[in-house]
């Protein structure tokens, strides 16, 4: 094992060929590679698949031994500055490996079908293998300076990533606002990393870490300047994992394809900023001011992530708020030096996100087979319903991800939630209120996402075309044109109308055709249905077996992952978990994590309490988004009910929802904020300096110029040649100045 540990250096680099082989093959044999550009996803499933088995086998080591291995060697060597690199191979890097290594092969799979039909398949798999490259250099690194130059690997990767339909303004203005909102945290980090390293003399967590701790209790730095550095270091993972208030990058990423949105939000770019603020919670916890700070930015971040996301129409960025308020349940428990929840519900949160963006891929990719190409259709939750009927698995792998996120037992979720919703109260009664008032608008929201894509009538087309009945559209097939190589009109009436002369929604029987030679491609995996014979439905229809089988690996996940954490006990009530023997070290590290000895009886009232406010939320949910009201109207109880309800406080409960409603679907007007204070503020300060560089300091210089331009017209007429006039203009100056003497 120590020699296999050795060699681990190599691991961020296992899937590196992949893109230099796939540029390379562009570059001296485009069309060859173009044509073979299927093949492309084995190797890089195949690499990941490696770099997972190694993940593995040293988190079952360190459970076994609590063995940390570190290696570093020199590379830039003088009298006063010493920069090594190096790997670190921990529980903490364990963990992030299997996170990434395990989605990120679901998601390759999930993207050879996905985007199968995209011009820039190659190009999509070239940054996405980059991209796990960059993640896993970060999560390996041993020193600060290494892990802001994979840090920066990674946000170069997500604004390629983000913006990867680039000829679409909206997408390029997406990746823009991420790269330039994480140029303020990264920006900090890397100030905060400079000014560490003059603290201490050492970028190694390891050094870094004792000759802080040593300094500190000797009282021998400006605790100021050290508050301030952790500041700095800490914007980093606020931009990085949008926290507040740099957290407005976040919904617009979703403009990139779902993969990478599933990849982004489960287990890479936001959760490297989880991931920095763990690595150096060492740190951090020294210093009062900044742990509380943590804290405080996590609870704000899980409240207004939840609020954001309760009237979102697009599918993506509900779910996207929803990651944000997640990420802000982790910093929050990171921030109470409850390590051990904020790592467990990192994992269980990765597996069950994941599972809800790819599940949403899929609703998005059979509803564009309804509507064409464009996600302001495709992917607006108000023109789906109904889809139960036509993706069953796709229904039931979502309904699971919501559950699990909800927080119903025996899900992955409920296990992490509960434990740090538990430790809030311990931590401060405030904070354990906004966080399981949040718990409860996590559920409504999430079952708000559900309901509305799967409950209720498919109504797309009568939302979108008005209804009518001679109304016609070209078919917006995703593959090509139909067999005949024409694109062919239908009418709605067609549609709408069965043999039977019964009205349905869409005829479960009537298909166009895809163009076959598009399907034509090397494919190298095992599919059920040939892409030889896949057809374009015109009605919501479930996806490939490519695209299902990583969903059925992360319903799994999702079921069983949460064991990791389950707390077992002995009699002496010592951990026996998976998650507490593998985290066994750092935990000892850090002397502040809570202790997990709980009483069984205590354990289970404070799950009934969190289950019941989750259930609280599904049940508000479902009676606002289900057809349960005209079904209530039937009875009598209800009726009077809501006409016993004063029309004031029916009135003032209206306005109440309105602006609830007008505060979420606009953001918080954070960005509107953003807009007027940054973006037309910098613009008018640049306005106002270019009107004072050019009237004020161009406008001396031109006067200057001038006045000298007519005093010298006025001399020349002056100077004739003739000593008379000379002598007739000395003796008035003379005359004048001797009056002036004489009077004044």
């Amino acid at each position: 094992m120590e020699y296999t540990y050795q060699y681990s250096w190599i691991i961020p680099f296992i899937t590196l060929p992949v893109p230099m082989l796939i540029g390379a093959g562009l570059l001296l044999f485009p069309t060859a590679t173009k044509n073979l550009r299927r093949m492309w996803a084995f190797p890089s499933v195949l690499l990941l698949s490696i770099v997972m088995v190694f993940s593995v086998q040293f988190s079952i080591q360190q459970i076994n031994n609590n063995s940390i291995y570190q290696y570093v060697w020199s590379w830039t060597i003088n009298n006063d500055f010493s920069l090594e690199f190096g790997y670190l191979i921990d529980p903490l890097t364990s963990i992030m490996s299997i996170l990434i290594t395990t989605v990120g092969i679901l998601v390759l799979i999930y993207s050879d079908n996905y985007m199968s039909h995209d011009q820039g398949y190659l190009r999509f798999f070239a940054y996405m293998s980059f991209f796990n490259t960059s993640m896993l250099g970060l999560v390996t690194s041993s020193n600060l300076i290494q892990i802001y130059i994979f840090w920066e690997l990674v946000g170069m990767c997500s604004y390629l990533l983000i913006g990867f339909w680039f000829t679409r303004p909206s997408a390029a203005n997406a990746c823009q606002k991420a790269f330039v909102t994480n140029r303020v945290g990264d920006f900090g980090l890397l100030l905060g990393i400079l000014g560490f390293y003059w603290i201490t003399g050492s970028f190694e967590f390891r050094d870094l870490f004792e000759i802080f701790k040593n300094l500190v209790y000797n009282d021998e730095v400006d605790f100021l300047f050290v508050t301030l550095c952790a500041f700095l270091l800490f914007s980093g993972a606020v931009a990085k994992s949008a926290q507040f208030p740099l957290h407005v990058w976040l919904p617009d990423a979703m403009e990139g394809p779902t993969p990478i949105s599933a990849l982004i939000h489960a287990a890479t770019m936001v959760a490297a900023g989880i991931f920095l603020v763990a690595r150096l919670l060492p740190l951090f916890i020294v210093i009062p001011y900044i742990i509380n700070l943590i804290a405080l930015i996590g609870i704000i971040t899980l409240f207004l992530g939840a609020t954001l996301a309760l009237a979102q129409k697009d599918i993506k960025k509900s779910l996207a708020y929803s990651t944000m308020s997640q990420l802000g349940y982790m910093m929050l428990a990171l921030g109470m030096g409850s390590y051990r929840a904020a790592l467990f519900h990192l994992i269980t949160h990765a597996y069950s996100k994941a599972l809800l963006f790819l599940g949403s891929g899929a609703i998005i990719h059979s509803m564009e087979a309804i509507v064409g190409y464009s996600p302001e259709k495709s992917q607006n939750m108000v023109l789906m319903g109904g889809l139960r009927k036509h993706v069953p698995i796709t229904k039931t792998a979502f309904l699971l991800g919501t559950l699990s996120l909800c927080g119903i037992p025996p899900l992955a979720c409920f296990w992490s939630k509960d434990e740090i919703l538990n430790d809030s109260w311990l931590y401060s009664p405030i904070f354990a209120i906004i966080a399981c008032s949040t718990a409860g608008l996590t559920a409504f929201y999430m079952f708000r996402i559900y309901l509305l894509a799967f409950e209720g009538h498919l109504n797309v087309y009568f939302q979108t075309y008005s209804g009518k009945k001679n109304s016609s559209f070209y078919s917006m097939s995703l593959w090509g044109k139909d067999k005949e190589g024409q694109k062919k009109k239908i009418h709605l009436l067609d549609l709408l109308t069965t043999k039977d002369n019964e009205k349905t929604y869409f005829l479960n029987t009537y298909r166009i055709y895809s163009n076959e030679n598009v399907r034509s491609m090397v494919h190298p995996f095992i599919s059920i249905n040939s892409f030889a014979n896949k057809k374009t439905f015109l009605y919501p229809h479930e996806s490939d077996n490519t695209m299902l089988f990583p969903m059925l690996v992360l319903v799994l996940f999702t079921l069983f992952v949460g064991a990791l954490g389950i707390p077992l006990f002995n009699q002496e009530g010592v951990g026996l978990d998976i998650l507490s023997k593998l985290l066994n070290s750092s935990i000892n590290l850090l002397h502040q994590d809570r202790n997990h000895s709980v009483d069984w009886y205590e354990f289970i009232t404070n799950a009934i309490f969190s289950i019941s406010i989750a259930y609280f939320g599904i049940l508000i949910s479902s009676f606002l988004y289900r057809p349960v009201y005209s079904s209530l109207q039937n009875f009598n109880f209800f009726n009077s009910f809501v006409k016993s309800i004063p029309k004031k406080i029916k009135i003032l409960g209206g306005k109440i929802i309105n602006m609830i409603y007008d505060w979420s679907y606009n953001r918080g007007y954070i960005d509107v904020f953003y807009v007027i204070s940054l973006t037309k503020g910098i613009r008018g300060l640049a306005e106002l300096t270019h009107f004072f560089d050019r009237r004020v300091i161009d406008g001396i210089t031109n006067v200057v110029g001038i006045a000298s331009f007519f005093v010298g017209e006025g001399i020349k007429y002056v100077g004739g040649g003739r000593i008379s006039s000379y002598l007739l203009v000395y003796v008035s100056y003379v005359l004048i100045f001797l009056l002036i003497f004489k009077y004044f």
